[in-house]
């Protein structure tokens, strides 16, 4: 990929400033040839459950179990020689591991200081972690924390999350999406789409988008362990974050909903109207995605979204919301895939797409083979680097989280081998 002119910004900014969030941490000792990589922004607690890293002020909280392990992440574009030293403080010894070694290091500073590390091989560009465990308390109640990592040298300087960009959206690592090529000269009323979650990327706080259009989207959730659910939302013309702002007559408005379905307006990502059911979706299961977008010829459209009951063998209805002020058919089909928690954003998740189809306005399936690949701005302004998407016979995928080196390039365009199967047969009459 070539070196983008944010990229060179954003270096500069973290080799010149020792900031966290915005905020300025004491002891700003790196020079001109490094960069920093702030717990803020590339850090989290991946091993043990009572820590927990404060983004505002750049430090680790309840940091006195030795079960808990703090990792930091960056990436190398090059090889060679790696200088790196701790931003830290505290009474105590910790251990600290990256490349396959460990070194034991004492802290002995109430106030963050530069503690150095020493000199690393760093044999192939790419991501690198940097595990640091407590090991004994020599005064006061925990290990102390640790604000940041200096990295010089040879790799300088490395891919991390800048102090000037948001660490929330950092943190929680780039979404990715597949824009489908939808037929030309088509008036497109449906949009039909098959997910499948893989079972090493099934995790807590993902957000697997089916079928995304102009306005909305729709498509199921990981959100715990024990909780999964089936998402639909519309936006509202009206551009606000607060839906208590929306005047009546600007309302995403619920024309009908499934049984057990919630209905409930949204914020914070523009607003409007928003649905959800309960589903005990599995990993490695076909799930699948009906969307119908229609004109009400009253100034106004109506969507609809209908997913695929496989406990009872039957299409549900999700819910069916009037937008005003809009006359469409179906554009912008879509899917992405991402990350809504900031601390399991070191966490890879994977999903497959298969088998899209359109129907237009006379009743015609059309298949739908072509997509363009696409991630936001936390990796267009390669803060994070650990995406990709693409095609794999008859389905596409995308893949995002967890610090692997591969990625694809925003933009790419793919296309799927051709359906194997016949276009989906759905009896519209007997929809709910």
């Amino acid at each position: 990929m070539k070196k983008k002119g944010i990229l060179l910004l954003a270096s500069l900014a973290v080799a010149l400033f020792s900031a966290c969030n915005g905020n300025q941490a004491p002891a700003a000792e790196a020079t001109q040839n490094e960069s920093i990589v702030t717990l803020s922004g590339n850090a989290y607690v991946t091993a043990g459950d009572k820590a927990y890293i404060d983004e505002d002020n750049c430090a680790i909280r309840n940091w006195d179990d030795k079960e808990t392990v703090i990792s930091f992440y960056f990436r190398t574009k090059v090889s060679g020689n790696m200088n790196i030293a701790l931003q830290a403080k505290g009474n105590s010894d910790i251990e600290v591991s990256l490349l396959g070694k460990k070194q034991n290091v004492t802290l002995n500073s109430d106030t963050l200081s530069r503690v150095e590390l020493g000199k690393f091989k760093v044999e192939n560009p790419g991501h690198i972690k940097v595990d640091i465990r407590g090991a004994k308390i020599n005064s006061g109640s925990d290990f102390g924390s640790v604000a940041a990592l200096y990295v010089g040298g040879d790799v300088a300087p490395v891919v991390a999350v800048a102090p000037d960009f948001s660490t929330h959206f950092g943190r929680r690592g780039p979404s990715v999406h597949l824009g489908y090529t939808l037929p030309e000269g088509e008036d497109i009323e449906w949009f039909y789409n098959e997910l499948v979650v893989p079972e090493e990327g099934d995790i807590p706080s993902s957000y697997y988008m089916a079928c995304g259009f102009g306005q909305g989207y729709f498509g199921m959730q990981n959100n715990t362990p024990y909780k999964r659910r089936v998402l639909f939302s519309v936006w509202s013309p009206y551009e606000t974050d607060n839906a208590a702002e929306i005047p009546d007559s600007l309302r995403v408005v619920l024309v009908k909903k499934g049984a057990d379905v919630k209905v409930q307006d949204f914020g914070n990502e523009g607003s409007g109207g928003q649905s959800f059911m309960h589903y005990d979706w599995k990993a490695g299961e076909r799930c699948r995605f009906l969307m119908g977008i229609r004109p009400d010829k009253k100034g106004n459209t109506v969507y609809t979204a209908y997913f695929y009951d496989n406990n009872k063998g039957k299409w549900s209805l999700v819910a069916s919301f009037r937008r005003p002020k809009i006359t469409t058919w179906y554009t912008n089909a879509h899917s992405f895939l991402e990350n809504f928690n900031p601390v399991m954003g070191y966490i890879n998740r994977k999903a497959y797409y298969s088998n899209q189809w359109a129907r237009t306005t006379d009743g015609r399936w059309i298949p739908v083979t072509k997509a363009r690949f696409t991630c936001d701005a936390t990796g267009h302004q390669e803060m994070r680097l650990d995406y990709t998407g693409g095609s794999d016979g008859e389905k596409f995928f995308l893949s995002m989280g967890g610090f692997f080196d591969e990625y694809t390039n925003s933009g790419t365009h793919f296309e799927r081998a051709g359906n194997t199967t016949e276009a989906p047969k759905i009896d519209f009459s007997k929809l709910e």
